[in-house]
Order: structure tokens, then C-alpha cells, then sequence
């Protein structure tokens, strides 16, 4: 899973900096003109949009997707809330209030800061390949970027999901995780077609 310093660490790219801050301004001024939060914690909700989504693909958040949502926010949080409302679980309360609203924009966001943490080239699927690589799921993260299997995890599984398991999945979650990839251009991946394979579709 994506930590605080993960974050910290991207941020600091002043290319990402400058387009985080821009989107910052107008989402609060559109959503909440008084509140101020700092950069750190505005790229953690951008990088949580993914799981927001699927959150709200089955028409409302659960219980149990709140309180995973929650504690993913509060790990990217920078920290220091003690005694406060964490920047990052209210501001995803704003994101998800208006979600249709903002999904595009915040999307092409993420798909803008993830391609600048690492080289993808070598984790496209060739144009003449039509299969998936013969070797084995768990064989094949290995040999992935670490960053590309957090973004993974931290976009489409709770924290204490493996990435390689197997697990159950609705038919309308699977098709916004489909719906998810497209938009993020990770559909040229082996590694998010062999990921798709782990679940099973109810």
C-alpha cells in the first residue's frame, strides 16, 4: 500500500506539484471555498479516486467501503490530525458528493502522476501478443516497478488484500474496475490483465 512518505516523495516532483495545486483550486473553490488543505494531502485523494469509484459503482458506499476508504485516507494522510477531522477523509466526502462531477478530470489526474513515477514501456503488451505472458501472476509482479504494484493495490483493493489471490467480485465492480483501467491506459498491461484474471466474477 501507498504510504505517507510515498507521497511525500511524489510531491515533491515540481511537475506534479504544479498540476496537483491547479486541480486543488478548483475543486475547494467549486466544492468548499473556505477550507485549505495543503498539496500532500490533496494528491492522497486524488490517488484514492480509483477506489472512490469502485466504491461507488454499486450506487452507494457501504459500511465496510467507508471504513476502508477512511483507513486508506488516513495512511496517505501527511499526519498531525490528532484531536481533528483527518484533511483527507473530508475532503473525500466532498469527492464523493459530486463524483460524477469530478471522475474525468481527477482520473486524468492520477493517470498524469502515475506515468511520472516510473517507465511503463516495459510493461506493455506488445501489439502482436494477443495472450497473456505464459508465466505465472505472482512471477510476473515481481519483475513490476514496486510503485505500479502499490498504485494497483491502493486503486482497486483494501489494505489487506494480496494483489495475486483470487477473489469474489460483482459484475457491476469488475466493469468499473474494466471501466477504471481504460481510463488510467492500463488495459496495455499485462500485469492489469493478468490482475483482472484474479477475480471471479459473481
Amino acid at each position: 500500500m501507498i504510504t505517507e512518505y510515498e507521497i511525500a516523495t511524489i510531491i515533491e516532483d515540481p511537475s506534479i506539484k504544479e498540476g496537483v495545486s491547479a486541480l486543488k483550486n478548483r475543486f475547494l473553490k467549486a466544492e468548499s471555498p473556505l477550507y485549505k488543505m495543503n498539496n500532500h494531502d490533496f494528491l492522497a485523494l486524488v490517488l484514492l479516486t480509483p477506489h472512490v469509484g469502485l466504491a461507488l459503482s454499486n450506487g452507494s458506499i457501504s459500511l465496510f467501503e467507508e471504513l476502508s476508504l477512511n483507513k486508506k485516507a488516513r495512511k496517505f494522510s501527511r499526519g498531525g490530525t490528532f484531536l481533528r477531522k483527518d484533511p483527507v477523509v473530508h475532503a473525500m466526502n466532498l469527492l464523493i458528493n459530486s463524483y460524477d462531477k469530478w471522475e474525468d478530470e481527477f482520473l486524468e489526474a492520477v493517470k498524469s502522476v502515475m506515468y511520472q513515477t516510473f517507465e511503463k514501456d516495459h510493461l506493455l503488451l506488445k501489439k502482436e501478443e494477443e495472450n497473456l505472458p505464459s508465466e505465472e501472476f505472482h512471477h510476473l509482479v515481481m519483475k513490476t516497478p514496486y510503485i505500479f504494484v502499490k498504485y494497483l493495490k491502493a486503486f482497486f483493493l483494501t489494505e489487506e488484500d494480496a494483489i495475486t489471490i483470487e477473489r469474489k467480485i460483482s459484475a457491476v465492480e469488475y466493469d468499473k474496475i474494466l471501466f477504471i483501467g481504460k481510463k488510467l491506459d492500463l488495459e496495455h498491461f499485462a500485469i492489469f490483465k493478468m490482475f483482472c484474471a484474479t477475480f471471479d466474477v459473481k
